[in-house]
């Protein structure tokens, strides 16, 4: 008489529930940059301009903002103030490409989600990947009208990746909680829009720290600055644009207080992950 752990082994390993993650991180990782090269590709498939497409929006918002806020006289002094508001802006429309079309990605992947091993997580992580894909290629114009506007290289550059994977790791966080969200309750799509044109206007995107700082306080200035998408936009601006921007340290009164915006993106990283995790096997349900 076989013993009932022999007839388990006879069946093979057990199958594993529904889960953010799955049971084979490479698979999570080889999935994950799949879904993204392909959404990629297919963004600019049969468009005869392809990527030149995707670099219009931002260099037409680019363009409307300095016609006006040149003639207002917003950028003053500022050295290179065009090549500021362009960074500005790029950064920013990878921050609202990447949380906006993660809302409804678990959604539009319901055919994906309803399968048992797929690792959920995966999607919102693939949609700031291909976001990310196109900031990286964003930034290629602003580094280009740097020069030509006579900006030099300089060793502060190498600061960008560090950048740009702390804003990753925010809009990561931001995105996972938001496709979650979007699952149960269908509200926070219209709510993260208006979120989204809140923060466009609270964050130093078409104005300095300086400017704040002389038409209000350094109260809010400060406050500003707590926001990790203000204070990576202010970092970006004087590690690559040049230092007669301030540097975010110098903006909040001392690089202590680098701290807050730091513990805040991790704080939405854990608790994005923490309520992903836990929502993970019920989202085919909940959809």
């Amino acid at each position: 008489m076989s013993a009932p752990g022999a007839k388990l082994e006879l069946l093979g390993p057990p199958i594993q529930g529904p889960s953010a993650l799955g049971s084979d991180p490479r698979r999570f990782l080889r999935l994950t940059w799949v879904l993204a090269t392909t959404d990629f590709r297919l963004r600019f498939f049969g468009s005869a301009l392809g990527y030149l497409w995707q670099l219009m929006r931002p260099l037409m918002l680019f363009g409307v903002l300095y016609a006006v806020f040149s003639q207002l006289g917003l950028g003053g002094e500022v050295k290179y103030y065009a090549v500021a508001l362009l960074t500005g802006i790029v950064l920013f429309t990878f921050l609202s490409e990447a949380t906006s079309e993660s809302v409804r990605s678990l959604a539009n992947r319901e055919n994906l989600v309803r399968k048992i091993e797929f690792p959920r997580l995966a999607v919102p992580v693939a949609t700031v990947l291909t976001a990310l894909f196109s900031l990286v290629l964003n930034l290629l114009p602003v580094f280009l009208f740097l020069l030509v506007a006579g900006g030099r290289p300089r060793w502060t550059w190498l600061e960008l990746p560090f950048l740009i994977g702390a804003l990753g790791l925010f809009v990561l966080g931001t995105a996972t909680l938001l496709s979650i969200l979007y699952v149960r309750y269908r509200d926070v799509e219209p709510i993260w829009d208006v979120v989204l044109q809140a923060t466009f206007y609270a964050s130093p995107i078409f104005y300095t720290a300086a400017y704040v700082r002389e038409k209000a306080n350094e109260t809010v200035l400060w406050l500003m600055m707590c926001n990790p998408f203000g204070a990576i936009i202010q970092e970006t601006r004087h590690a690559i644009i040049d230092p007669s921007h301030e540097s975010a340290a110098s903006a909040m009164g001392g690089a202590q207080w680098l701290l807050i915006p730091a513990f805040v993106t991790v704080v939405i990283a854990a608790i994005a992950f923490q309520v992903f995790n836990r929502a993970a096997p019920r989202i085919a349900e909940d959809l």
